[in-house]
């Protein structure tokens, strides 16, 4: 008789993630609309810019009907819904800035967000997987996956460098998607010692980080930093860890304390979670905490997998038993990429953020608040945080020094 084949046998597979061969962790084919009951939630979720900058958003969601949300049936609908009530509820929040946040969210918006957000088991604020995963269509459906013909769902304000931050930002996803294809075979090629399988495996892994770095590139082409920092970025954050909101938000008819949530962050995204816990990277404990948590903002079955990939024999073992050069060498060679990207993503930051929040101090304290300047309405209470509230310079470098630590 044929034994029977245990878990800890079976050939890793992405299939039970929800990890598309095409898009990786990007959502195929968002949808555009809901079903029409809930037009009421589109109509004004397709016109939150406007209605911020009218200082009108509040009063349209107060008179929002409360809609029951168990006519939403597909995965593709909860997800835009969630898409939907989470850019509604960053404009209600910030609409006129960090000095006049509010207290509650309205029940008739409060209600039918943590309703989808438990059934996807995504937290009620605008996540990674939001903005960036669901967020895109193409002009020409039949056209490239590319700058020129993605264009988003939903917007926030900030005119065009908004849809150049997301979009460049998904091309970022597209670029890891060879990589995120090669984890199978790395961990089966470990499970199974075919040493040359792994090398392989790694070198595809080593060129798509590699394609990612010059996706991340693209971020100085459409986005203008005085605009992502001054304009955009209030947009982006939550209610935990962040002055101008410390008692959280309470969502009305939900519950009676108010809750805490992160905003947006790059952490938010699985693909350097993954990354990291297929190379062995050892994260520091208040980095790794806040890593950590971030993983709560991400869709459940992409959380699983970086997970499962954890519990996976150690490949930087494998590769160090093996003592096999062209494996070291590829193995080293996805470190080096890795540690670039990394230090790009800080390059960028820094340009994106550190410089500009200089400047905003330097106007700030020479008294000279001017409309010329963007930068100078930014929130002060973000200064030195990412919008998901980490201390931004010192967390990415010491992220980066522990991906050094794997070295060979």
């Amino acid at each position: 008789m044929a034994s029977t084949i245990t878990d800890s046998q079976k050939p890793f597979s992405l299939d039970p993630y929800h990890v598309s061969e095409e898009f990786g962790f990007i959502l195929p084919a968002p949808l555009a609309e809901l079903p029409p009951y809930y037009q009421p939630w589109m109509d004004i979720a397709q016109h939150v810019t406007e209605l911020i900058y009218s200082h009108m958003l509040r009063s349209h969601i107060l008179k929002m009907p409360l809609l029951n949300t168990q006519f939403l049936e597909s995965h593709r609908e909860l997800r835009l819904a969630h898409l939907a009530l989470s850019v509604m509820t960053m404009g209600y929040v910030w609409q006129e800035g960090e000095d006049d946040t509010v207290k509650m969210l309205p029940r008739n918006l409060a209600i039918p967000y943590c309703e989808v957000s438990q059934r996807l088991g995504l937290p009620p604020i605008l996540t990674h997987a939001d903005a960036v995963l669901a967020n895109w269509r193409k002009r020409d459906p039949q056209g490239l996956f590319d700058m020129e013909n993605l264009e988003l769902l939903v917007t926030l304000p900030g005119g065009d460098n908004v849809r150049g931050f997301f979009m460049v930002t998904l091309l970022v996803e597209l670029a890891a998607v060879p990589a995120i294809k090669s984890i199978p075979l790395v961990i089966n090629g470990v499970q199974c010692g075919d040493a040359e399988t792994v090398t392989r495996a790694l070198e595809e892994f080593s060129q798509a980080m590699q394609g990612m770095t010059d996706a991340l590139k693209l971020m100085h082409v459409y986005v203008k930093p005085e605009v992502f920092y001054g304009i955009m970025r209030i947009y982006l954050s939550g209610w935990k860890d962040n002055s101008s909101m410390p008692a959280g938000l309470v969502y009305e008819g939900v519950q009676a304390e108010p809750m805490e949530y992160s905003g947006g962050s790059a952490a938010q995204s699985s693909l350097l979670h993954c990354f990291d816990e297929l190379l062995g990277v050892k994260h520091e404990a208040k980095s790794g905490a806040f890593l950590t948590r971030m993983r709560n903002y991400m869709p459940p079955s992409h959380k699983r997998l970086i997970q499962d990939i954890s519990l996976q024999p150690s490949l930087r073992g494998f590769v160090q038993q093996q003592a096999c050069e062209p494996l070291t060498a590829a193995f080293q060679l996805c470190v080096t990429k890795l540690l670039a990207l990394r230090s790009y993503h800080i390059n960028v930051v820094s340009r994106f953020i550190t410089v500009p929040a200089a400047r905003a101090r330097q106007l700030r304290n020479q008294g000279n608040i001017s409309q010329e300047e963007t930068v100078s309405r930014a929130p002060t209470a973000l200064e030195e945080t990412g919008t998901g509230g980490s201390g931004i310079m010192s967390f990415l470098k010491t992220v980066r020094d522990r991906t050094r630590d794997v070295s060979i």
